[in-house]
């Protein structure tokens, strides 16, 4: 008997994106349908949670029926729905989680919430066929600086995260600093191509009781104080240099703790993931590294590290195979925990 194709709609809604996406067997993407605030928080500067909430209200019931249109199923075809519950803001986790009961209730679909962090992890998926547990991946994004070892679908263990910031909120706050704006990572790595990254000597730090963990705190200091240094002594700063040599100062720590990691634990495979793994010198120094060291490196497209519903589909077909399943009681939890349920 020829085994039944399993469909998964995937809703995410933990920041200031409104998605939804509609996934076969787990890497198969039929739609995946984005719709970004990007624009609206650009006027404060970052994300405003109570405004995100709002537009994701607006927007939520059009995603779900554009993803269902593109990708040419109805409601009655799917298998499970699959949604971000945590971490992430709130009262935007509220309004996916919300959604996916309601359909999931009307309809009688199984409800399958999903770890923000899983779906990024998980969209190595998509795109790498090839790609199965277990692999080292390294996790960056705005709010996550996570090491993590993928032992299997489902099930991690973080060997390393950050103390301070994540390196994406390092990035906006350098960002902010120099009068780029909002969003950061996008516009350094964008400045940084003119810059010279060894130009200005910034720290990195290292831990000693904790080789895997990271912190960006210093090195953002680091930003400021010569920006200051060079304001109160009436000297012109190079941002493009500023940008490239902070930049290189971020992801010679991220590659050289992944990859060690990945030897010292033993795996040939390492991935990256999150909206910071879009950053074209981190693929870049990443690819390079990996290559010297013999050991295979994954990573999605652009569109499937910042924040996508089709990366949750794909965690929530792995879960739903494990037999994962969410009663009405799901709650949004701002604050979990990767590997908590």
């Amino acid at each position: 008997m020829e085994k039944k194709d399993i469909l998964i709609l995937g809703i995410e809604s933990s920041c200031d994106e409104t998605a939804a996406a509609v996934v076969k067997n787990g890497r198969e993407v039929l739609s995946n349908v984005i719709s970004s605030q990007i624009e609206l928080h650009k006027l404060y500067g970052g994300v405003v949670p109570e405004i995100a909430s709002r537009k994701h209200i607006e927007k939520i019931n059009q995603v779900v029926e554009e993803a269902l249109k593109d990708a040419d199923v109805t409601l009655d075809d799917l298998d499970a729905i699959g949604v971000t519950y945590g971490p992430g803001l709130v009262g935007a986790l509220l309004v996916g989680v919300s959604a996916a009961k309601a359909i999931s209730y009307a309809k009688k679909i199984p409800l399958v919430g999903v770890h923000h962090i899983e779906g990024h992890i998980s969209a190595n998926y998509i795109e790498n066929k090839d790609l199965e547990p277990p692999f080292v991946c390294l996790v960056v994004s705005g709010g996550h600086t996570h090491l993590v070892i993928v032992r299997d679908y489902g099930k991690y263990e973080i060997i390393g995260k950050t103390r301070d910031d994540a390196a994406g909120e390092a990035y906006d706050k350098v960002a902010r600093a120099i009068g780029l704006g909002y969003p950061g990572g996008p516009k350094i790595d964008k400045l940084s191509k003119e810059g010279n990254p060894d130009a200005i000597k910034f720290p990195r730090a290292k831990m000693e009781d904790a080789p895997y963990d990271f912190s960006f705190s210093g090195l953002k200091s680091a930003v400021l104080n010569y920006l200051n240094a060079a304001k109160m002594k009436g000297e012109t700063v190079n941002d493009a240099d500023l940008a490239a040599s902070f930049q290189k100062a971020v992801c010679d720590v991220l590659v050289e703790h992944a990859v060690r990691a990945a030897k010292e634990y033993g795996f040939d495979k390492l991935a990256i993931a999150g909206g910071v793994a879009s950053n074209s010198t981190l693929r870049a120094s990443m690819e390079k590294a990996c290559a010297e060291n013999q050991i295979q490196f994954y990573h999605p497209s652009p569109v499937f590290c910042t924040d996508n519903a089709a990366m949750i589909g794909a965690a929530a077909y792995y879960e739903f195979l494990a037999g994962t399943r969410h009663g009405w009681d799901l709650n949004a939890v701002p604050n979990l925990k990767l590997g908590e349920r």
